[in-house]
């Protein structure tokens, strides 16, 4: 599985981003993705996440109600869609993908087995 993730940039507060995560490879054996984001001096933290068949998602409270997950079967893609950005939510952004069946949507970066490389998202005050 590999995973190519791109979209971020430098925007304003209270402005929208989306995010893409380019899926291919053995995506059968995907159970679950998720997008994780490290500030510098702080742990990868996670953001959102969704199995892959579409019927689970699962939100961190700190962007709970402004970001929404997605996947696109056509570009067989996952997406962050980001509205209502604030400074603190600048960081590098990662998707990754987990192969094992879970209950649930892991949210620790280590129950994750495929990453994309990171793609900077930075929200000016």
């Amino acid at each position: 599985v590999q995973l190519v993730d791109f979209g971020g940039g430098l925007v304003q507060a209270g402005d929208s981003l989306r995010l893409s995560c380019a899926v291919s490879g053995r995506i059968f054996r995907i159970f679950a993705v998720a997008w994780f984001r490290q500030a510098p001096g702080n742990e990868r933290e996670f953001v959102a996440g969704m199995t892959w068949s579409g019927t689970s998602t699962y939100y961190a409270d700190s962007v709970k109600s402004r970001f929404t997950i997605s996947k696109d079967n056509d570009r067989t893609a996952v997406d962050l869609q980001m509205n209502t950005l604030k400074p603190e939510d600048t960081a590098t952004y990662y998707c990754a993908a987990r192969a094992a069946v879970s209950e649930g949507i892991p949210n620790r970066d280590r129950d994750y087995d495929y990453w994309g490389q990171g793609t900077q998202v930075t929200v000016s005050s």
